[in-house]
């Protein structure tokens, strides 16, 4: 058996995946599309990048992430229909987004969560960290590790990822604890900045780091807030399970698979969830390497051997 996963080259997460797959499990996988049986769609809006003749000849697994339904136009759903011929099975990385992908195809659909790398995402003393970085002992820090904006103009909030939400949320703490002050991580992050510094609340803007400093920024960090509205994951609740970051979030992705219920709130109504850090801890541990990849594997011999 062996797998071909489709190039991404993005600079996003999923080529992070691509290269831990292919350093972790080499023996079943191959660059070759020729010489593979299977075909893993990986990046599934670059399936056109993909000869035909392959699609047609090989067995096919297509991940999606997510579904942005204010955002799936006629357009967007003429291409999953598209894709669709070609597809043996489906891989989706949380039941939510099972939900939105059976309304759309009848083919099965596989519910497997992305790993967590523990060797890229640990726990670390808190007060030597935040020393390193500068932060006081008694400021109370928040994170928010992911992009806000759409990319289109650099101010616009991408709602999806609930930039909205997170500014409501940090801004009712604020109103209770004046120590406040966030920390941010990554590109397109020119929303969150405006408000909060219409709010006047302090910031610390780390732009693009490596996976060794972000690890670390998730150590200093109180708490994390995910406050997205549709979300594939997201990893961040994995990464911070593993490092023990307090972390609260929306009902969304693999939210409730990870987390404990005291620690989701809902987009409309923020009632002082409660972050549970060794429940968060528990739940993600059973997706380090290299037992993360188990089902993966199971579910590829499966499809391989039928």
């Amino acid at each position: 058996m062996k797998i071909y996963l489709n190039t991404i080259n993005e600079s996003w997460v999923i080529d992070r995946f691509k290269r831990e797959w292919f350093e972790y499990n080499y023996e079943v996988s191959t660059s070759k599309i020729n010489k593979s049986d299977i075909i893993w769609l990986i990046a599934p809006w670059t399936w056109k990048k993909i000869p035909k003749r392959y699609l047609k000849k090989k067995k096919v697994v297509c991940s999606i992430y997510h579904i942005d339904e204010e955002k799936f136009s006629s357009k967007e759903k003429e291409e999953f229909y598209k894709r669709d011929k070609y597809v043996d099975i489906y891989h989706v990385i949380s039941n939510r987004t099972k939900k939105q992908v059976e309304k759309l195809t009848n083919k099965n659909i596989t519910v497997v969560p992305f790993w967590v790398n523990q060797n890229i995402w640990f726990e670390i003393e808190q007060g030597k960290i935040r020393e390193k970085y500068g932060f006081k002992k008694d400021k109370f820090l928040i994170g928010s590790f992911q992009r806000d904006t759409e990319g289109s103009d650099l101010k616009t909030p991408k709602l999806s990822k609930g930039p909205d939400i997170f500014i409501n949320v940090v801004s009712k703490m604020y109103k209770q604890n004046k120590n406040i002050e966030v920390i941010l991580t990554g590109k397109r992050r020119n929303y969150i900045i405006s408000e909060l510094e219409k709010i006047g609340i302090n910031f610390h803007y780390f732009k693009m780091r490596e996976f060794s400093e972000i690890n670390e920024l998730y150590n200093c960090l109180d708490l994390y807030v995910v406050s997205s509205r549709y979300e594939g994951g997201p990893q961040s609740i994995l990464e911070c399970g593993i490092t023990r970051t307090p972390v609260i979030s929306t009902k969304v992705g693999i939210a409730d698979e990870i987390l404990s219920s005291e620690s989701l709130y809902d987009i409309n109504y923020f009632e002082n969830p409660k972050p549970n850090s060794q429940t968060a801890y528990e739940n993600s541990a059973k997706y380090t390497i290299p037992q993360g990849f188990v089902e993966y594997l199971k579910l590829f011999k499966g499809i391989y051997e039928n």
